[in-house]
């Protein structure tokens, strides 16, 4: 195994699964050069069925230069309607063209606006919006800009074949590539990654620990009037100067610090938790993930040491199956089709998943979480006790709360590798990064994986 990029270990992806040299340059040089479109499983009525029975306008939309919440609001202003009404399977990046589907209540066909730098394609009406379960995953098409040895790429994609597991029986399908299910840089911050460490706080009881690593805790990726204000308000702990300091832009930061000027003297524990809540409910819910992401991807890393299978499991593992309604060209895990490995499963469980119908698990851990058996049960626990962490601590307050679920440890995907340009066509369930399959490619600072 190969060392990862430092930032990379610093959220707990601790290694390549590739030897080869990476073929370096970077992502995203232009919007269109990073392509997500939606795999779909969502039924719709033909568009004039009656509106009291199917009150959704069901529609796809192209996207350049849109971030999925701005384009939301977008149509929810432009419509007069409450932004509640406008919902969508999966969120999506603004550096990127997307194509994806959105649902809005009460709306006609001849109401939806036309909005710059959006294609809309009208697909029916449904009986109920769309939800975060209608997304199978994504489809992605990615260009690598100014690579440095674009020959190193079909090395690359024959150990990432040796590493999926998965053979085909018949010789002309290409093999499909394999790589660990790290959850990637951008689920804990690509230039300042402390979003698991603000949750790592909240998961042990410090309200004070978490706001102040979301205050502090200042990076050489900032400007360096935001780092002198982080560094301030880590030594000082003057509220109301703070405010003086840091800038409008960081606005969520800024939210805090008026919830903790406002406090009669010294802040108790209650009001730092306050101020946590003072951020959008889906921030909220993202530092409790962030932890039980670092902590995920750490138990990935272990297994990788230990010299342990992802693509078949060993006596004590917890293996998930394959969602039956999946798209023909996704491996979809179901997380809640769960069985547990004995030795004498072993060898009919390893079937299983060489058919790509089972998948070997690791734990997202919270309060219901039952950790596995065997060296993987070593691992959870040993990865848990070094972060101080245990399932029952997962039972937080309000959006901090979680139930825990479990996630398949090996993605498989397709794999088309163009020339000139060089670029990477796969497709992904929903939940997985297209950067844990790139970092195996580019192998540069995930930063430059966009």
């Amino acid at each position: 195994m190969r060392p990862a990029h430092p930032t990379e270990q610093a959220v707990g992806m601790e290694y390549y699964v590739s030897d080869t040299d990476g073929v370096g340059g970077h992502l995203r040089e232009d919007d269109e050069e990073f392509r997500v479109r939606e795999l779909e499983r969502f039924d719709t009525e033909p568009v004039d069925a009656p509106t009291d029975a199917y009150p959704y306008l069901v529609f796809r939309a192209t996207l350049r230069g849109w971030d999925t919440n701005d384009f939301a609001s977008r149509i929810s202003d432009a419509l007069g309607i409450s932004r509640e009404r406008v919902n969508w399977a999966g969120t999506k990046d603004k550096y990127a063209v997307t194509t994806q589907l959105f649902s809005v209540y009460g709306a006609d066909l001849s109401d939806l606006p036309d909005v710059n730098g959006a294609e809309l394609e009208v697909l029916g009406r449904a009986g109920r919006n769309l939800e975060f379960g209608d997304l199978a995953g994504n489809a992605f098409t990615l260009v690598v800009s100014d690579p440095e040895t674009p020959d190193n790429a079909p090395a690359i994609t024959e150990e990432l074949q040796d590493f999926g597991g998965l053979e085909t029986a018949d010789d002309d399908e290409p093999t499909p590539i394999g790589v660990p299910n790290f959850f990637g840089q951008q689920r804990f911050g690509s230039r300042r990654p402390i979003t698991h460490e603000v949750g790592l706080e909240i998961v042990r009881g410090d309200w004070k620990g978490a706001v102040m690593a979301y205050l502090g805790r200042p990076t050489d990726a900032e400007p360096e009037s935001t780092q002198d204000a982080r560094t301030f308000v880590e030594v000082t702990e003057d509220w109301q100067e703070a405010l003086e300091r840091f800038p409008n832009r960081l606005r969520y930061e800024r939210s805090m610090l008026h919830g903790l000027a406002e406090c009669d003297g010294e802040p108790e524990p209650d009001d730092f938790r306050a101020a946590l809540e003072r951020v959008p409910s889906n921030l909220q819910r993202l530092f409790v993930h962030a932890a039980q992401s670092y902590a995920f991807n750490q138990m990935l890393s272990t297994r990788l040491e230990r010299g342990l299978p992802f693509n078949r499991p060993v006596a004590g593992d917890v293996v998930c199956f394959a969602d039956s309604n999946a798209p023909d060209e996704l491996e979809l895990p179901d997380p809640d089709r769960l069985q547990r490995v004995d030795d004498r499963r072993v060898d009919s469980v390893t079937r299983h998943c060489e058919r790509g119908r089972a998948f070997v698990t690791a734990p997202l851990v919270g309060t219901d979480t039952e950790l596995a058996d065997g060296e993987q049960g070593e691992i959870e626990r040993e990865v848990l006790a070094d972060l101080d962490l245990e399932p029952g601590d997962f039972d937080l307050p309000g959006e901090f709360y979680s139930s825990g679920t479990r996630r398949a440890i090996l993605v498989r995907t397709d794999l088309e590798v163009g020339l000139e340009p060089l670029s990477l066509s796969f497709a992904l369930p929903k939940g997985s990064y297209a950067t844990v399959v790139a970092r195996e490619f580019l192998k540069v600072d995930p930063v430059d994986l966009g």
